[in-house]
């Protein structure tokens, strides 16, 4: 494993497996009451620029059930919101503290963080990435599946952080990777320039959501507009009209296909109520398995060394 968990680019298809691995232990141990106070004495900070429930909930209840404390820190109320240095902020945290989630706007801020503390930083969102919820949505295919590998991921909607980390977390899994965007809203660059690096994975980019969906093991969807796009939300309610997973659409992929949504889902809008509550036991496990994966994590990159 890397010391922090920035971006699924960073990582090999070795650590996601050592991830979900590890996830799929400490899920059985909560389930079955076992001990697993790994962290015990470790404290995370836990910084939010973003308004969160899950994922506030499952790092606090997470470090709380390894053992450890979370120690929640408003972008607002603490000194990174009124302009300390990301840099400073970093050699401050790392002197009182294990570990330094954070949920915020630029990657490149969470870069920074990380190249200044010497203790882990995980990336709780970006604009350009989504790497927990991506871990947590694998483990998620994999429990339904078995096996990730020679599956055909679908996703349906905006190229935004949840389609660029999808691509890439699909593409190190060896799962076929069929995107479908409107024009103007395609994955970031990096994203895509990644699908083409390596001749044995299967990408492909798609205008029109049905080309996308066919064969497809699991769908995947996003609201159209994004935290911190509001001000763009009836342009967008335009631009993705016909970008919904209703039972047309659905039709086209294979027998026993899921739906994960990342959750909140705009019903009616990027996916329709009657495919969402026939789905809804994958997607509120996918939603629980944020909690496992963001373990799983956590202890990788925080346990002491000598372990």
């Amino acid at each position: 494993m890397q010391k922090d968990l920035l971006k699924l680019l960073d990582l090999s298809s070795e650590d996601i497996n050592q991830i979900l691995n590890t996830a799929d232990q400490l899920k059985y141990s909560q389930k079955h009451g076992i001990d697993h106070h790994f962290l015990k004495g470790k404290t995370l900070a836990m910084i939010f620029e973003k308004n969160s429930t899950r994922t506030r909930v499952s790092f606090e209840v997470g470090i709380y059930q390894l053992g450890g404390y979370g120690l929640y820190l408003s972008g607002k109320e603490s000194q990174i919101g009124r302009g300390e240095p990301i840099e400073d902020t970093a050699r401050v945290l790392e002197r009182y503290c294990d570990g330094i989630m954070i949920r915020t706007f630029s990657q490149e801020g969470v870069e920074k963080l990380a190249k200044y503390a010497r203790i882990p930083v995980i990336n709780g969102l970006t604009d350009f990435c989504h790497p927990c919820q991506v871990l947590a949505d694998l483990m998620t295919v994999r429990e339904y599946k078995a096996v990730l590998e020679g599956l055909k991921l679908c996703y349906i909607g905006d190229g935004n952080n949840m389609a660029n980390s999808l691509i890439v977390g699909g593409l190190k899994c060896g799962m076929e990777v069929a995107v479908a965007c409107p024009e103007g809203y395609d994955p970031d660059p990096v994203v895509l320039e990644f699908a083409k690096s390596d001749p044995s994975f299967k990408f492909s980019l798609h205008r029109a959501p049905k080309d996308a969906a066919v064969g497809a093991d699991v769908v995947f969807t996003d609201v159209w507009a994004s935290m911190g796009m509001e001000a763009e939300r009836e342009q967008r309610k335009h631009d993705f009209q016909g970008y919904c997973v209703d039972a047309d659409l659905m039709a086209l992929t294979n027998p026993g296909c899921m739906v994960q949504h990342c959750l909140p889902a705009h019903k009616g809008e990027e996916i329709t109520a009657e495919v969402f509550e026939a789905h809804a036991q994958e997607i509120f496990d996918e939603a629980e398995n944020r909690l496992h994966a963001q373990k799983a994590v956590m202890y990788l990159l925080m346990k002491d060394k000598e372990e």
